[in-house]
């Protein structure tokens, strides 16, 4: 059947909708099942190196009586709990569908990242106010000597273990995450560093009772630097739960092979849909065209450039793309 052609006007773009019947199409990523066991394999990786910081902050701190080093390794404790629930998101995920979840269970992802970040907000607000009531009583016995030197131990750790993981597995949402996460530890620890020996470097001029407030003053700081991170993993796992509209850089990547297609194919600009849940990508695209042009093969047509130009993404693209004569069906 011939196509007509007529100039193409800007995509309109909606958030997911119902999804209309979904005869979806899937466009496998072929290396899904490698990904899943190198996220898997940084996860094991994180947490035997979290295990081994968290017993080793909190035997130096209580030793050394420096909440700040407590700190680090209530934070590490956290993490790695939180990771070993990654490990077993990740082996769910993996599984792929099953009879009682047919579309399978990425949802785990933003389930356990939204988990991550309430438990590391909780963690950090527990510290604040720990770290106010040592400042109105008089502050800790930590010294300055003690936390500069294990600031600089752990950073530089924690450096090494987000770079390594991170490229490990680059693809995977859980990685990237944890990555932040030592990412955010290595900057923490840096800070604390940089604080303790400022605090070293005044405490000749300003007398020992000046030390007993450095502890506390870190521990907010520290607070304060990290608090952003639960935010933000809250927020994105919020709209990936909620089904929002994917990150602007993956929406963008969307309209812009829709609009090859479009233009391969002479169609008008379609409405698109899209929203992405861990490493599952929902697209759907609506085509209106005129009765008596064409054809189900064309619209195999249509569909096999949309599949095959979301494929590069990286996703597991469950596509829905259609063609209509009635614009009611697209609202």
């Amino acid at each position: 059947m011939g196509r007509r052609e007529r100039p193409g006007r800007p995509a309109a773009v909606r958030g997911p909708g119902r999804r209309r019947g979904w005869r979806c199409y899937r466009a496998e990523v072929p290396t899904a099942s490698r990904t899943g066991d190198d996220e898997r394999r940084a996860l094991r990786v994180s947490v035997l190196v979290a295990l081994v910081m968290a017993g080793v902050a909190i035997v130096w701190g209580t030793v050394s009586g420096a909440r700040v080093i407590l700190l680090d390794g209530a934070y590490a404790l956290v993490g790695l709990l939180l990771t070993w629930t990654s490990l077993r998101a990740s082996a769910a995920v993996s599984g792929g569908a099953t009879a009682r979840h047919p579309f399978g269970r990425e949802a785990f992802t933003p389930l356990v990242i939204a988990l991550q970040g309430a438990a590391l907000g909780a963690t950090l607000v527990f510290a604040a106010a720990d770290a106010v009531v040592l400042l109105t009583s008089g502050g800790s016995e930590g010294t300055p000597l003690s936390v500069l030197v294990y600031s600089v131990v752990a950073g530089a750790g924690a450096a090494v273990v987000a770079r390594w993981i991170g490229r490990r597995a680059p693809g995977s949402e859980l990685v990237t995450v944890e990555a932040a996460q030592w990412r955010a530890s290595a900057a923490l620890s840096a800070i604390v560093a940089v604080g303790a020996g400022v605090a070293i470097a005044l405490a000749v001029p300003l007398g020992d009772g000046f030390t007993r407030y450095v502890d506390p003053v870190l521990v907010i700081v520290a607070c304060a630097v990290v608090a952003p991170m639960p935010v933000r993993m809250l927020r994105d796992a919020g709209r990936e739960l909620t089904e929002g509209a994917p990150p602007t850089p993956v929406l963008a990547a969307i309209l812009a092979a829709v609009e090859t297609v479009r233009a391969e194919h002479g169609l008008d600009a379609p409405t698109v849909r899209a929203t992405k849940l861990g490493r599952k990508l929902y697209v759907e695209v609506d085509f209106v065209v005129q009765p008596g042009h064409w054809d189900v093969s064309d619209e195999d047509d249509v569909r096999r450039g949309v599949l095959a130009a979301l494929a590069p993404l990286g996703f597991d693209v469950w596509a829905n793309v259609e063609l209509t004569t009635d614009p009611s069906l697209v609202d």
